[in-house]
C-alpha cells in the first residue's frame, strides 16, 4: 500500500485542487449513436432526474428532431437547451448539440439503415473535434451498428486511429464485482490465434495495470490472466499457447512488477468464481471475456476504453433494434458508464496532479510484497490443473483480498 511523506505545503496545494476540481461541474458529452435503436430512449431515461444537473452539465450530440420524434414515441416528457456550437453549453441544464442538417434524417426504428450509420458517425466526428478543441471532460457513447458504417470496427478502434494513437487501447467491461479487459478484440475466431502474441498481451497488461491504478485508483492491482486453449492447453496436447506465448508474458510482467498471475482455464475460473480474488481479469478474444461478464452483469455493465487521452465509456448493451421505440429499455447502463466517466476523470486529475507538480517529490511508495506471495500460494496457483477437480482459492488463505 501508499507509504506517503507529505509536508504541509504539499497538502495545502492538494486540498486546494480538490477543491476546485469539487466545485467544477465536469462536462459530459453523449453521442446518440445509432438513431434506428435504443441510444435515445437510454439517454434520455439517464437524464430523466432533476438532481443530474447538480452533478455534471451533460451535452447530447445529436438531432432535436429525433431527440423528440423518441420522446415523444416513448412517452417521456424530455426538456433540453437547443444548442449550435459546443461554446453555447450551459450548466444546469441538458444542451442538445444540433450536429445536422435535419432534414436528412429518417427514424426507422428497429433498422440497421445507411442514414442512422452516418448520423452515428457524425455525432462522434463532431464530438472528437469538440474534445480536441477543449470542449468538454468525457465522452460516453450510445450504441452503434457497426454493419451500417462504411470502415467502422467499433468505438475503441476509431477513437484510437482519430486521436493518433492507434492500438495503444484495451476494451474493458466492468461493474462493481468484475472488471474484464481484452487482449484481442473484434477478431473472426479463425483469426485470434497469430494475433495473441506475447508482446500484445505484454502490451495490453500494461495499459490494463495503468487503467486500474489510474483511473480506478487501486494502488496495487491484481490482475488474471486467462488461458488460449481449453484446460490451459494441457501442457502442449491443446495447443502450445499457454507456454510458448502466455505463461512468458506473465513473466514478464512480474518483472516489471504488475501482479500479473495465470493463465487460469476460463471455465474454471469463471464458474468458481476466482475473479472476486482479483481487480482485473484479461481474457484473450472477445467471447471468452464478454460471455461470462454479461451473463454475471445483465443490466449494470459498462464499456470503458483505457489508454485512450479522454475518459470514454458506454453502456454494456448495444443497439437493441429489437426494443427500439417500445419502451422496455433498463437504463442502469447508461446510468452507471456516466457516473464512472465523471469518477475516472477525477481520479485521473488525483493521479497524476502529484507528478506535474513543480516542487520536488515529497513522498515515496512502499512496496508490500507479501499479498503476491500468499496469493501465489499453492491454493491459487500460477497455472491451473487441467484437472477436473481443482482446488478453489480457500477464503482463509486469501484475506483481505477482495476487489477494492
Amino acid at each position: 500500500m501508499p507509504h506517503a511523506v507529505c509536508s504541509p505545503l504539499l497538502r495545502k496545494t492538494q486540498q486546494q485542487y480538490n477543491d476546485n476540481m469539487d466545485n467544477r461541474k465536469i462536462k459530459v458529452a453523449i453521442t446518440h449513436g445509432d438513431t434506428n435503436g435504443v441510444g435515445y430512449e437510454a439517454i434520455l431515461k439517464a437524464l430523466d432526474d432533476p438532481t443530474i444537473l447538480e452533478m455534471f452539465t451533460p451535452i447530447i450530440y445529436g438531432s432535436p428532431k429525433v431527440a423528440s420524434y423518441h420522446a415523444k414515441a416513448l412517452g417521456i416528457e424530455a426538456q433540453f437547451s437547443i444548442i449550435n456550437s459546443i461554446n453555447e453549453a450551459e450548466d444546469n441544464r441538458v444542451n442538445l448539440l444540433n450536429c445536422f442538417d435535419e432534414s436528412d434524417i429518417k427514424v426507422e426504428f428497429g433498422k440497421a439503415t445507411p442514414e442512422s450509420g452516418a448520423a452515428a458517425r457524425q455525432a462522434l466526428d463532431q464530438s472528437i473535434a469538440d474534445y480536441q478543441n477543449g470542449g468538454f471532460d468525457v465522452l460516453v457513447t450510445a450504441p452503434v451498428s457497426r454493419t451500417n458504417i462504411e470502415g467502422f470496427h467499433g468505438h475503441a478502434d476509431y477513437l484510437s486511429q482519430k486521436l493518433g494513437i492507434a492500438g495503444k487501447s484495451i476494451s474493458m467491461l466492468m461493474n462493481d464485482n468484475l472488471r474484464v479487459a481484452l487482449v484481442t478484440n473484434n477478431l473472426a475466431i479463425k483469426d485470434i490465434p497469430e494475433s495473441v502474441t506475447k508482446q500484445k498481451i505484454v502490451e495490453k497488461g500494461q495499459l490494463f495495470h495503468q487503467a486500474l491504478r489510474r483511473d480506478l485508483r487501486i494502488s496495487c492491482p491484481r490482475i488474471a490472466i486467462l488461458s488460449l486453449n481449453p484446460r490451459c492447453g494441457e501442457e502442449g496436447l491443446l495447443g502450445e499457447e499457454e507456454q510458448e506465448i502466455i505463461i512468458p508474458a506473465v513473466e514478464e510482467l512480474e518483472q516489471q512488477g504488475i501482479q500479473a498471475f495465470g493463465p487460469y482455464a476460463a471455465d474454471s475460473f469463471f464458474g468458481r468464481a476466482d475473479y472476486f480474488y482479483f481487480d482485473g481479469v484479461l481474457a484473450m478474444y472477445h467471447d471468452q471475456g464478454m460471455i461470462p461478464f454479461k451473463t454475471l452483469a445483465p443490466e449494470d455493465g459498462i464499456r470503458f476504453t483505457a489508454g485512450l487521452p479522454i475518459v470514454r465509456t458506454a453502456p454494456a448493451h448495444g443497439t437493441h433494434f429489437d426494443l427500439a421505440g417500445r419502451n422496455q429499455l433498463d437504463a442502469s447502463s447508461m446510468r452507471q458508464a456516466i457516473f464512472f466517466a465523471i469518477d475516472a476523470f477525477r481520479n485521473r486529475d488525483n493521479y497524476d496532479e502529484p507528478l506535474q507538480n513543480p516542487l520536488q517529490k515529497l513522498y515515496h511508495e512502499k512496496r508490500d510484497e507479501s499479498e503476491k506471495v500468499r496469493f501465489r500460494s499453492k491454493d491459487i496457483p500460477k497455472k491451473q490443473s487441467s484437472s477436473s477437480d481443482e482446488i478453489s482459492p480457500k477464503m482463509d488463505d486469501v484475506d483481505n483480498l477482495q476487489l477494492r
